[in-house]
């Protein structure tokens, strides 16, 4: 397997959703696509593959060094990235942003507020938005950098909110700490894995603000141009999983709430297929 073969993979193993929206992307723009789809994994993983934060943090500078220096490592992910940035003038410091912001991720301390968990879904999922965007208009701004900062945060509370039981079990709380005041819950709750009706009040009101954020984008058919438009096709499952989290009666703390992959793949073809019209 080549090196972008192993980045697409690795993306259809880890987001079903990144990896259905690269396939409706033109095929020189792929390996690029997948590149950097699968260089978020490998940041927001890292968690995952230590023990403490010390090692983590050496994980994340040796990918600030390899971006800094455009070196050739023989890591898949990392040699298909760096030639992506080479081919489409990608800017290096929104990278680097990326791997600070999830800097956060390898300690357990809460979000402290609404606007730091905004700023680092911009850091994070926006930039990737952003980036991809920047990929399909063959390395020029596309004027989507608005589009694509709201586009991360309704992303990440959404993926946040699905992701609940897991992080859960980790001990790590994304919920803004100043959200969770507002309603009375309690952090070690969330820990615990009590479910409190200020719990349920302070989950309600991320979902308006996924809602918000979401409507900020707008209709992505429509209002992005057409040729971009597969980066935010990671987008179309999210009004399906917002209104499926409010309805669901499982607790959140344990049940993963999902949108059925057929559905998904549908709400993707029909918002393409419409953007290839408008073309």
């Amino acid at each position: 397997m080549d090196a972008a073969a192993h980045c697409l993979d690795l993306v259809r193993q880890h987001d079903k959703d990144r990896y259905l929206a690269i396939l409706f992307a033109p095929a020189e723009t792929q390996p690029a696509l997948a590149a950097l789809a699968a260089f978020e994994i490998e940041i927001a993983r890292v968690r995952e593959v230590v023990r403490e934060p010390m090692p983590g943090e050496i994980r994340l500078q040796w990918w600030r060094d390899v971006i800094d220096a455009d070196a050739v490592s023989g890591h898949p992910v990392a040699d298909t990235l760096v030639a992506a940035i080479a081919r489409y003038h990608l800017p290096k410091p929104a990278l680097i942003a990326l791997i600070d912001a999830h800097g956060f991720d390898l300690y357990d301390d809460p979000m402290p507020s609404l606007t730091d968990l905004e700023g680092y879904a911009g850091e994070t999922a926006g930039a990737l938005f952003q980036l991809a965007a920047i990929v399909l208009a063959g390395g020029n701004d596309p004027g989507t950098g608005s589009r694509a900062g709201h586009a991360g945060v309704a992303f990440t509370i959404a993926r946040m909110l699905q992701a609940l039981p897991l992080a859960s079990s980790r001990g790590q709380v994304f919920l803004p700490a100043d959200v969770l005041a507002r309603h009375g819950a309690d952090v070690a709750d969330i820990r615990a894995g009590r479910m409190t009706p200020g719990l349920a009040a302070a989950l309600k009101e991320m979902r308006g603000h996924a809602e918000h954020h979401l409507a900020r984008v707008g209709d992505i058919a429509s209002s992005i141009p057409s040729a971009v438009v597969p980066a935010f096709l990671p987008l179309a499952g999210l009004p399906s999983l917002l209104k499926r989290l409010a309805r669901s009666k499982d607790d959140p703390l344990h049940t993963q709430t999902e949108t059925p992959a057929l559905a998904r793949i549908w709400r993707m073809w029909w918002i393409a297929r419409r953007a290839r019209r408008r073309a």
